[in-house]
């Protein structure tokens, strides 16, 4: 049953979705958030209120004050432990088993898709959840970090190297495979969603229009108005719990009987 408030597909759209053989999914920050997961502005509460970015998010940070950088996170990551995935996360879950291909390409660091079930996820920005080494790059198991006692634990693998959180800092390079597999992805779909995005952060703000460059059906749902609103051929206004809900359960309708409209 389709949530009567919730904005509807249009038609000529819905048909080009079920017939969608490779659908893309970028998502942002606006799906964490229903989660309670603050974003990174909306997190710099209490005694963090008094930092920038530049104190707690950039490599220079780390530098000058690793086990701050590390305490700051630290609490990042009890917020997202606690998080539970929603009815946005679960659509995206129902949409991989209606379509024969999807991508799903977050922002999010948090691990809620997969904790959901989606199982095409590439993470353009990292995972919160993962911590690596600040020299090699390499990743390091849970249980060295809570054998440590150190703020930051020290890395297991260079004298001198620290954890770090595996996310993607503010003057950081996205991963290069993972940038490469979302771009691959965006070049060869045919129906395109950017959901709970801003589409300001580059490169990931790109991806869309690239879709619709290489012959893509565009779609945004987002409460309110971004950059890419201009470009894409509808865009549905709500929370991306409730219009992807709705989407998925008209795609799900469409496809036992693509003759009928939603049912309402």
């Amino acid at each position: 049953m389709i949530d009567k408030t919730a904005p509807l597909l249009d038609k000529h759209l819905l048909q080009r979705l079920g017939e969608a053989q490779h659908v893309t999914v970028l998502s942002g920050a606006g799906m964490s958030a229903e989660s309670g997961i603050p974003t990174f502005r909306d997190a710099q509460t209490g005694i963090w209120a008094k930092y920038r970015a530049e104190d707690l998010a950039t490599p220079e940070a780390f530098a000058a004050n690793p086990a701050r950088v590390w305490r700051w996170y630290e609490e990042r990551r009890n917020a997202v432990r606690s998080a539970r995935p929603h009815a946005g996360h679960q659509a995206l879950v129902m949409l991989e088993s209606l379509v024969p291909a999807l991508s799903l390409l977050t922002q999010n660091v948090d691990g809620l898709h997969q904790l959901a079930g989606s199982n095409q996820v590439i993470e353009l920005h990292g995972n919160i959840l993962r911590s690596k080494c600040h020299i090699t790059g390499r990743l390091i198991g849970a249980d060295w970090l809570t054998d440590s006692t150190q703020e930051p634990p020290p890395s297991p693998y260079v004298a001198g190297g620290y954890a770090r959180p595996d996310v993607v800092w503010f003057g950081e390079v996205l991963p290069q495979e993972a940038l490469e597999r979302a771009m691959a992805a965006a070049i060869r779909c045919d129906f395109c969603i950017s959901v709970g995005t801003t589409s300001l952060v580059q490169p990931a703000a790109s991806l869309p229009l690239m879709a619709l460059e290489h012959g893509a059906a565009l779609v945004e749902i987002n409460p309110m108005e971004t950059p890419l609103s201009m470009h894409a051929e509808q865009c549905l206004r709500g929370p991306a719990s409730q219009v992807l809900a709705s989407v998925v359960q008209q795609l799900a309708d469409w496809k036992r009987d693509p003759g009928q409209g939603p049912r309402l």
